[in-house]
């Protein structure tokens, strides 16, 4: 077994697949594990510069107990008071809790009883969506949208799929900013809130469910799972690009790497990109395994910023948001492909986790702007970076957001672009536009038998979670094919020879 890519849904895939036997070679271009998942070196110390957001534990429950594992003895978790605070130009702010109640408090005396009520409203739909969805749909391998509408039934219409979230969020919230804010939750999978359909208030629900912090940030979770996946027999080789994947007789036979090493399997699962696939990165037999990818359904990119700086004034907590003056116009701008003039900036500030800042110097401090998804063709170029640079230091400042920054380290969506190739930058996979959407990801099993796929850019779609959940997924595709074609398990072998 051949595991290409050790992101979350790699690892997982290996960790569960390990666990029952199988000889498990996971490789990786990368010189760490974790995929998205990743650590900056900082002056002020190691920080998260992909996911941020620790959500959905259960997801991680089940996963660390179908291999005999408690979470809790792996995971130093400490749940946060304060699910975010946002801030507004006309210098309003607003925190959302843990506590439902808290926040509805919190909207009240920030926009009136009428939007308090608007807010319990929402959350009572949000996670009537959520629950109808998660076995029906997140937890199936290949759903249909038949399949899907002959499980809920008229209970389907609660999920309004042909509605978009931004339309769906003006029944509940009559007050622009409170739009802004729920709306803000598209952009959790690369979506405009535009354009997405309002099902997407399912991840409203996941948020208010709990979010915690970790002592390593999300780069702990990545470590457990690939010490799990490594103690039960799994193999993890760093540092090897996989050049191709093998096929023959009609079937993944194993993978070349870019050294010329050759790896037999039984079975592959491509837990990168599913575009790498299609565009034949991964040799041309590849191209076959799923559709290509439509340029205008990308996902959106990001640029970022790793900083050591001492930060002064506007109280940070744990997550922070400042949204633009005009949202619509923000969405234009990234949906043109350009860097929006007036960005919302999410600001994540791991020091702040017990409320204050760091007495003793600088602290850690990740900004991400959306930007398109244009990694392929030189965009946004270094002048438009500098530029945005600009603008996001006088949007904190006139949050009252001072910083001195000792240390910085920029990505931008040509980086991403190269560090996930056949992306062209998209961090998500395709937008979650229109009501098919959803259903256009590729599912555990490719059109080539023997071929699995496992990442944010398939079923069940982006986010740490559901990237995980796809790891599961494939895992168990491939273990009820394997074991319907013999009653002896294959395992990955070193060496050998393609059978084309």
């Amino acid at each position: 077994m051949v595991i290409v890519g050790a992101g979350i849904a790699g690892l997982t895939a290996a960790m569960l697949l390990a666990h029952q036997g199988y000889a498990v070679t996971l490789v990786e271009a990368a010189d760490h594990a974790g995929g998205k998942i990743r650590g900056v070196e900082t002056a002020a110390g190691t920080l998260d510069s992909g996911p941020t957001v620790f959500t959905m534990r259960p997801v991680f429950e089940a996963l660390f107990a179908s291999v005999g594992e408690r979470l809790a003895d792996h995971l130093a978790l400490t749940p946060l008071d304060i699910l975010a605070r946002h801030h507004w130009l006309d210098g309003s702010t607003l925190d959302l809790f843990a506590d439902p109640a808290r926040s509805a408090e919190a909207i009240a005396a920030f926009a009136g009883p009428a939007e308090a009520e608007g807010f319990r409203r929402f959350c009572t739909d949000a996670a009537r969506v959520y629950h109808l969805l998660d076995a029906p749909f997140m937890q199936a391998e290949r759903p249909s949208m038949l399949g899907l509408t002959a499980s809920l039934g008229l209970g389907g219409l609660a999920i309004r799929p042909f509605e978009t979230l931004w339309s769906v969020l003006g029944g509940y919230f009559r007050d622009e900013r409170l739009r802004q804010l729920f709306g803000r939750y598209a952009t959790y999978c690369g979506s405009s809130p535009f354009a997405a359909p309002a099902t997407l208030m399912l991840i409203a629900h996941a948020e208010q469910e709990g979010v915690w912090s970790l002592p390593g940030g999300m780069q702990d979770l990545a470590g457990a799972v690939t010490a799990l996946a490594l103690a039960r027999g799994a193999t993890l080789r760093l540092g090897c690009a996989v050049a191709e994947v093998l096929v023959g007789n009609g079937r993944a036979a194993g993978v070349r790497l870019a050294s010329g090493e050759e790896i037999a399997a039984e079975a592959v699962i491509h837990a990168g990109d599913a575009s790498a696939l299609a565009k034949g990165l991964l040799g041309g037999d590849t191209r076959r395994a799923v559709p290509p990818p439509d340029p205008a359904l990308r996902s959106l990119s990001a640029v970022t910023w790793c900083l050591a700086a001492r930060a002064e004034g506007f109280p940070l907590a744990h997550h922070s948001v400042f949204f633009s003056a005009d949202y619509a116009a923000e969405f234009a701008a990234l949906g043109a492909g350009r860097l929006p003039d007036d960005p919302t900036i999410y600001v994540c500030a791991p020091d702040r986790t017990g409320g204050s800042a760091r007495a003793d110097g600088d602290e850690r401090l990740f900004c991400l702007v959306n930007a398109p998804a244009r990694g392929d063709d030189g965009r946004p170029d270094p002048g438009e970076i500098a530029r945005c640079e600009t603008r996001l230091m006088q949007r904190l400042a006139a949050a009252g957001l001072s910083l001195t920054i000792s240390d910085r380290t920029v990505t931008t969506p040509g980086d991403f672009a190269r560090r996930f190739p056949g992306t062209s930058g998209a961090l998500y996979g395709s937008a979650t536009h229109g009501a098919m959407a959803s259903f256009r990801r590729p599912g555990s099993r490719s059109a080539i038998p023997g071929l699995y796929l496992a990442g944010g850019s398939v079923h069940p779609g982006a986010g740490v979670p559901m990237a995980a959940t796809s790891g599961r997924l494939a895992a168990s595709a491939v273990m009820a094919d394997l074991t319907s074609r013999s009653t002896s398990r294959r395992t990955a072998m070193p060496g050998g020879m393609s059978t084309r």
